[in-house]
């Protein structure tokens, strides 16, 4: 199956998997749901119809996609100590679920937001061409602006590495730069990077434990939100140590982008 490549790079990010009410926590690698969310957000798709049956197949959008995230720099967790509708004259604040306007004693609503700070991924996206070729070109003339999981959260650029290859995982583990936290010891042949696969790879032993990420979205609808869940395999690779992109890292990646890469 043929696969596309994107970077996720942002000063922030958050990929919630159960994040509701007063705490809204992040996965520490991109979700499934995140990811489906910018293609449909780039394709001009309001959150009703998102993942709506194509009416000539019945299918849902996106279900065919699979998704290898290599983590080049994990980051760090930030809470956001945030509040909303304080300060306000009564009757110009916050409604509680029946329509009335709170107290002034409770006007205030607290929550604490989790995002990652200073993170990199690389992502290849696996799936049928054509809907490769027109995520690939929504994502780089996008309706509505992307985001990495939450509004505030603009993405870096370049956003797309590689359009169509028929082998993105190979590119991953030999060939786009490695945004590290740290350059590599002197002398140092491969560095440990951490991967996340939908399957487990060929070299995977068949007991290797799995673990399940509620993060499959059904509806994106605001009334109607609802994922399942799926399994997920994490490894540590060694990469060749030469991946590593120093800083300014848009020199390599530029490198990468101009070069005559081959399918």
């Amino acid at each position: 199956m043929n696969g596309i490549l994107l970077r996720l790079s942002a000063p922030l990010m958050s990929f919630g998997e159960h994040a509701a009410f007063h705490y809204r926590d992040t996965l520490a690698f991109p979700t499934r749901s995140a990811l489906i969310g910018l293609f449909a957000a780039a394709d001009g798709c309001s959150r009703e119809e998102a993942l709506a049956p194509d009416p000539a197949t019945g299918t849902i959008p996106y279900t065919e996609l699979r998704f290898t995230v290599r983590i080049d720099r994990p980051g760090h967790r930030h809470t956001d100590y945030h509040t909303v509708g304080g300060g306000r004259p009564h009757k110009q604040g916050l409604r509680t679920s029946s329509g009335h306007y709170r107290s002034q004693k409770a006007s205030t609503l607290i929550s604490h937001r989790v995002y990652l700070a200073d993170a990199v991924f690389t992502v290849a996206v696996h799936g049928p061409d054509p809907l490769l070729e027109k995520i690939t070109s929504r994502l780089e003339q996008p309706a509505f602006a992307p985001y990495l999981g939450r509004r505030a959260c603009i993405p870096d650029e370049p956003l797309v590495l590689h359009g169509l290859h028929s082998d993105p995982v190979r590119e991953l583990l030999t060939r786009v730069p490695l945004s590290l936290p740290a350059p590599p010891h002197p002398g140092q042949d491969a560095v440990p990077v951490d991967f996340v696969w939908e399957h487990p790879p060929d070299h995977l032993p068949a007991a290797h434990a799995h673990r399940e990420v509620a993060d499959v979205p059904t509806d994106f609808t605001p009334a109607r939100r609802f994922h399942h869940t799926r399994r997920i395999w994490r490894t540590t690779e060694p990469l060749p140590a030469t991946l590593y992109a120093a800083p300014p890292t848009i020199n390599a990646l530029a490198a990468y982008l101009q070069q005559d890469t081959p399918r």
